[in-house]
């Protein structure tokens, strides 16, 4: 994990069964056991009232201040599928008189998209390509940047299966510089653009994300020009073929917004239905076993998705 110098990695380690009372709100939470940490603070899952949700502590209240907005923020957009619910909002006083910042967020349980689409299949990689698009567009629409996108940061739900964010500690409000970045997503690192906050920054980070499932191991910067690997790392994953020009432009800043994006991304996606719906017609069609063999789960999964948007 990078960040900008004038932040620094913040750890607060709770054992499990620790209880935190909130000094305003007077709930109480038990913790369970830790989810991770950054740079603002650290994620624990815990226990309320018999359900259980994430808590994120800090003694960095101004940086959690930001965050709670953030969270505020997405859940006044319309259709919120963004980042997890906030539930409270409180202050912590500990036995030996230390004040730590906390808030508690719905507790999204789900899988990897590595997983998912090892599981699944590589259909569903045009399905969630497009949700994301969409997500990122209306965080843009209200004047933040993801900022530290990366898969640590996304989880597949299910019923039905989609995309959600499970960390906004590095949303950015736009214009400003990236408060926190993760090398292999960031393209300062690659010398691909400046941290400004910035619709292209997180463009640049989706392709990251998408080629981070075929790359678990991730790679770095070698001898070649940053543009010429990445296009070659593109090229080299069969699954991502149709989606490579989008992709490629995304890498060069082409596009001024996810919406931009999204279009020509639905553009490829429907042109491959057509020439694939083509080949079929001149195939053998008369066994429905051998449609869904050779590409029906790819469609199914799109006509599920759209679907799914309705409710």
């Amino acid at each position: 994990m990078k960040m900008n110098p004038a932040s620094k990695k913040q750890a607060i380690e709770l054992t499990p069964g620790t209880r935190i009372k909130g000094k305003w709100h007077q709930r109480r939470y038990t913790i369970q056991r830790k989810l991770g940490a950054g740079a603002i603070g650290t994620v624990y899952l815990c226990e309320y009232e018999g359900k259980l949700a994430a808590l994120k502590i800090s003694e960095k209240g101004t940086s959690m201040t930001v965050e709670v907005n953030v969270l505020k923020s997405l859940e006044k957009v319309q259709g919120n599928h963004l980042g997890p619910s906030l539930l409270d909002v409180d202050d912590w006083i500990t036995s030996t008189g230390e004040i730590f910042s906390f808030y508690v967020m719905e507790y999204l349980k789900g899988e990897t998209l590595s997983h998912f689409i090892g599981i699944n299949g590589k259909d569903w990689i045009g399905v969630f390509m497009v949700q994301l698009l969409e997500d990122l567009e209306k965080l843009h629409q209200t004047g933040w940047i993801f900022g530290d996108l990366k898969a640590e940061n996304l989880i597949v739900v299910s019923s039905p299966p989609r995309i959600r964010w499970v960390d906004v500690g590095g949303t950015t409000k736009t214009g400003r510089a990236i408060k926190e970045y993760t090398e292999f997503f960031d393209r300062g690192y690659w010398g691909m653009g400046t941290r400004r906050a910035e619709p292209s920054y997180d463009l640049f980070a989706f392709v990251m994300v998408f080629l981070n499932i075929y790359y678990p191991n991730r790679f770095v910067k070698n001898g070649d020009s940053s543009e010429k690997l990445l296009f070659k790392k593109i090229d080299q994953v069969k699954d991502l073929y149709m989606y490579r020009n989008v992709l490629k432009k995304a890498i060069r800043g082409t596009y001024r917004s996810s919406a931009d994006m999204k279009k020509e991304l639905i553009t490829v996606i429907n042109t491959a239905k057509k020439r694939q719906n083509y080949h079929r017609k001149k195939t053998n069609t008369s066994s429905k076993i051998h449609l869904a063999e050779t590409g029906g789960i790819g469609l199914l999964a799109v006509l599920y998705y759209l679907f799914s948007l309705l409710f």
